[in-house]
């Protein structure tokens, strides 16, 4: 699998060096360009992940880790070209997809399981604190005490006489049990006696026990050979040495990465040991050699290269003695000369700024047509694909039976940290030889301490105060991580994420997408695209440092919707599948905590401080409309929900792109709110509709299994699906658990479900028409991303006009001039 995923990406690789470099003006050409390349990525991505998942290997591991992250981070990047050339959050490709021959399935973000396996010892040592914190405080939910209904005297006495006269029952029962079977034992014996022992029935009975014996046997053998034939069992000779490799791979695993630190640890020690002399000696021979031939050529010695030229590095460069001391003695004139070009040109580009105003490249770029922007991850990728090719393409695997490491390139690069190190000692030791040559030979002394402490007044004046922001001010200073935590908590802004996992979000794909853009429609998303846009914005950044800080930054993420559509489990979601804190700031729940201007920046200072150092963390704002909200009703006016409007955006602009922190606010009603404000805090913003007939009918079979149901031909899950379109997630789960209460469950085997049973439940609540659905779209449609796909689809209706308006004259003037 892994060799396989690397010659895609390598193809891909080549594919990209060749399409993506030139300019192309045909947008819907790119449009396909880009979708092709995506769903590639995200086959090797799936393909990359699992095998980084079966592995045992540590180092395959590393290498695939590399590759892993460069084509996450790469699949963001062309997600983004996507969404700023559709216009569109939501795209859909499945003509693409029936073109190569795949299923929508096959392109589904897997959620990568190292996200939670590398630091599971330290979320369940963090689950237990937060538990104990919860239990001190007294806000522990999870364990309810049943309320016990007391006994009087007389009631306990007689329950008390019940059951011992039940018990003394059941014992004489078993009892007289026993002495039948003795009597009826006795009986039998008393009739053989009699009668005498049959040879025949004997014989019979030793013929069937050694018959089956023989036979069990023989098909032991049979199961075992056509096993072997397989492929799927070992033969007998090698047995012995597979339950010994698998006992090994077992405690590799259970020692993890611990016992790869001792062998790397025990290898360096050992090359120290063993090679540490040898390379010293050479390094010396070497670099006094040089000096002697530099004095041969020159006429003097040369100067020993600083720390930052790269030391003795710079002198054992493939160079002749000639070469090395050119550079040396050049290498001060270009730095005394590159400071002078600095302060010129930071002169002419403050004139240029006061002078000259920007220009409009728009038009330039419609001119020269679409091209890919610069990556941050093709570097990476192209490494780990070079160090596969390198290490592990061509590498014999017979002798690694265990499979968990290879000690030979554990020695290349522990043999290159052992030079460093030695080959600073032979530096300083050199150039102490170096100043003594000099002062035996040419009687020169070195001037190394009048220039360190000119460059240290150097440093002195050069240090400036800076303004430090509002945010990033360190208000307690004196305070641990413990104890903000726990004063987190006990004040109800930390809270317990529950255990969800994004698969749980049950949606069916949208088929039909393609087919109605076609026509100019613009469909609603399905759920499906939903919680694609929940894995690429919100879990796969967060989970990975590396991708956090070269993606794309989406600093805050919206979830707008009806009621019941799922937002909150999706927020659960994205803390279960990377680990992450929850802190929750709805208007709701701070209310009255921290009250005034400084509590505020206290509370906001302690959140981001804990959430950044015990990254990642998810910041959730439930209701968050409230916050921007044209008008604070009567009812809300002393929970006060407008005090963070403000102070958010500082918050935001306080997260760099090495934390970690993710802002997600939940509505249902977004457009009570600001609309100005409010698409300026969230960057990103998701619409979650209602489900659609495909969705609908597979959340109706899911979560009647899920509650303990058995679905029968007595149950039409069709028209269930049909009878409650307007219907959300929220209402068919109320609907299936007030039908399949304990006692219905207990029927089920006699009584099957029934379509009628859950109309009545499902019919006491109210449903989301299409006006409010409506609404959402509008309220939707004047955001930044929708106005710019209404002036799309506009500019695109009007050159289809002009192209029909051309064609229809050109037919025209063939009718007036025929030939």
């Amino acid at each position: 699998m892994w060799t396989d995923a690397q010659k895609d990406l390598d193809i891909q690789l080549r594919r990209e060096r060749e399409e993506f470099l030139q300019p192309e003006k045909d947008r819907v050409k790119v449009f396909k360009m880009l979708a092709a390349s995506y769903i590639k990525y995200m086959q090797i991505f799936r393909n990359l992940e699992t095998a980084h998942d079966q592995l045992v290997h540590w180092q395959k591991r590393t290498v695939i880790r590399q590759v892993l992250d460069g084509v996450i981070g790469r699949i963001l990047e062309i997600k983004k070209e996507m969404v700023e050339l559709e216009n569109s959050e939501f795209h859909y490709i499945d003509n693409i997809l029936e073109d190569v021959k795949l299923l929508p399935e096959d392109i589904e973000v897997p959620v990568p399981r190292y996200f939670i396996k590398e630091k599971l010892e330290v979320l369940q040592q963090r689950e237990k604190i937060l538990d104990q914190i919860l239990f001190n405080a007294g806000l522990q939910t999870q364990e309810v005490k049943k309320c016990v209904k007391a006994m009087t005297f007389e009631e306990a006495i007689k329950v008390i006489q019940v059951a011992e006269r039940a018990r003394q029952g059941r014992h004489r029962a078993a009892f007289m049990k026993q002495i039948y079977l003795e009597e009826k034992r006795e009986r039998q014996t008393k009739l053989q006696v009699q009668m005498g022992p049959n040879p025949d029935d004997a014989a019979t009975c030793i013929q069937k026990v050694w018959r089956g014996y023989i036979q069990r046997k023989k098909t032991d053998k049979m199961r075992e050979e056509e096993m072997i034939f397989l492929g799927m069992s070992l033969p007998p000779h090698l047995k012995a040495i597979s339950i010994s490799q698998m006992h090994t791979g077992q405690m590799n695993v259970l020692q993890g990465e611990v016992q790869e630190r001792h062998k790397e640890v025990f290898i360096k020690d050992k090359l120290r040991e063993t090679e540490g002399l040898d390379i010293k000696e050479t390094l010396q021979d070497q670099i006094g050699q040089c000096f002697i031939e530099c004095r041969h050529i020159i006429g003097k010695f040369p100067d020993y290269p600083t720390e930052e030229a790269g030391g003795s590095m710079a002198i054992l460069s493939q160079k002749t003695p000639e070469q090395v001391a050119a550079e040396l003695a050049a290498k001060k004139e270009i730095s005394l000369q590159k400071k002078a070009q600095k302060k010129k040109k930071e002169k002419e580009g403050k004139e240029k700024m006061k002078g000259k105003k920007p220009q409009k490249t728009g038009k330039k770029e419609e001119e020269e047509g679409w091209k890919m922007a610069p990556s941050n991850f093709l570097s990476i990728m192209e490494e780990g694909n070079s160090q596969y090719k390198a290490a592990w393409q061509n590498r014999d695997k017979g002798c690694d039976f265990l499979q968990d490491h290879d000690p030979e390139l554990i020695k290349e690069e522990k043999r290159e940290e052992v030079e460093e190190e030695i080959r600073v000692q032979v530096d300083e030791l050199m150039q102490q030889k170096l100043e003594n040559l000099k002062l035996a030979v040419d009687g020169e002394k070195s001037d190394k301490k009048k220039k360190g402490r000119k460059s240290e007044k150097r440093g002195k004046k050069t240090t400036m105060r800076k303004k430090i922001p509002e945010m990033e001010e360190d208000l307690t200073p004196d305070r641990t991580i413990d104890s903000l935590y726990r004063e987190l908590v006990e004040e109800g802004l930390l809270i317990k994420a529950k255990t969800v996992n994004l698969s749980d979000y049950v949606g069916e794909y949208s088929y039909l997408g393609t087919t109605l853009r076609q026509v100019d429609i613009e469909p609603m998303p399905c759920l499906a695209d939903v919680r694609q846009l929940i894995a690429l914005y919100g879990i796969l950044p967060l989970g990975s440092q590396t991708v956090h800080e070269k993606a794309p930054l989406v600093k805050a993420l919206l979830l707008a919707g009806p009621t019941g559509v799922g937002k909150k489990m999706l927020v659960h979601a994205i803390c279960t599948e990377t680990g992450a804190n929850l802190f929750n700031l709805s208007a709701s729940n701070i209310a009255g905590k921290y009250p005034g201007k400084n509590g505020l920046q206290m509370m906001l200072h302690m959140v981001l401080k804990v959430a950044k150092q015990l990254q990642p963390s998810v910041v959730w704002i439930g209701d968050t409309e409230k916050i921007f909200s044209k008008a604070v009703p009567k009812a809300e006016e002393e929970m006060n929900p407008k005090r963070l409007e403000k102070i958010l955006p500082k918050f935001l602009k306080a997260l760099k792109a090495q934390d970690r922190v993710l802002l997600v606010g939940t509505t249902n009603r977004p457009f009570d709110a600001n609309l100005k404000p409010f698409c300026k805090v969230y960057q990103k913003i998701i619409l979650i509709p209602r489900p659609d007939y495909a969705s609908r009918f597979v959340l109706w079979k899911h979560i009647i299994l899920q509650n303990g149901g058995a679905i029968t031909n007595l149950l039409n899950i069709s028209c269930l699906a049909k009878v409650s379109d307007g219907f959300t997630q929220g209402h068919i789960i109320q609907a299936v658990q007030a039908v399949l209460s304990e006692l219905r469950l207990l029927q089920m085997t006699r009584k099957p479900l029934r379509t009628a049973e859950f109309m009545t439940s499902l019919a006491r609540q109210d449903p989301v028409y299409r006006e409010e659905e409506e609404i959402f779209k509008a309220w939707y449609a004047k955001t930044q991303l929708g106005k710019a796909r209404i002036r799309a689809l506009a500019d695109s209706e009007k050159a289809g006009k002009d192209a029909c308006l051309q064609q229809a004259a050109g037919f025209t003037n063939s009718a007036a001039h025929p030939d």
